[in-house]
């Protein structure tokens, strides 16, 4: 094989580690490690080097075992009720206002009664849900997630198997009025149907 095309093989494997490393998703992260990793075991082969290859096929595995991992049902995720007013709370919408304000424009702070779930990933926390209470109706004005997790399924968890934060509240209807379209399509995967008012969610 030219001698040039090994080369581009490796700058391209090159290309992408460090294009990974750009990733504010830690999904995507890791999908672009791996595929840089596995174009670098390639470029070994090429060369006929074997620290390459070991080196590169280790952490292409590392990668898949950190994919699967990210993307399994059974991550430790959590739903902690706050108070409205919480300092840490306050800090954590503060510090991610731009980002809320892309999908919630309107969304004004948490009001004192209102429902507020702290939502963690592994410990640390991932993101926020914010609601008014309607006897058994949850009227959501903020689902938000940090964008290092968008891709980690915590909305198909918090509306699946973590729906008990709801229902032990209480609560076996959950509507919004999505403000953005890319709300409105994730809604939609996880369940959500649309009405006239905006979508609902009825929980079993």
């Amino acid at each position: 094989m030219n001698l040039n095309v090994v080369e581009l093989i490796g700058y391209i494997a090159s290309a992408l580690i460090v294009a990974s490393f750009a990733m504010k998703s830690v999904v995507r992260l890791r999908i672009v490690s791996l595929v840089g990793s596995v174009v670098f075991v390639v470029y070994g082969i090429l060369l006929g080097s074997i620290p390459l290859i070991i080196t590169n096929a280790a952490a292409a595995l590392l990668n898949l075992w950190n994919l699967r991992r990210e993307l399994s049902a059974k991550n430790e995720v959590g739903a902690v009720p706050i108070a409205a007013d919480a300092p840490f709370l306050l800090d954590f919408l503060g510090s991610h206002a731009a980002d809320i304000a892309r999908f919630h424009p309107s969304f004004d702070g948490p009001q004192p009664g209102d429902f507020v779930r702290l939502l963690n990933r592994d410990g640390l926390p991932a993101g926020a849900v914010i609601g008014t209470p309607d006897g058994d109706t949850l009227h959501l004005k903020l689902d938000y997630v940090m964008q290092a997790y968008r891709d980690s399924r915590i909305g198909t968890w918090l509306y699946g198997a973590g729906a008990k934060t709801f229902t032990e509240a209480g609560f076996t209807h959950l509507v919004i009025a999505p403000e953005a379209d890319a709300v409105r399509q994730y809604l939609r995967r996880i369940g959500f149907a649309d009405t006239a008012e905006g979508m609902e969610l009825r929980l079993s």
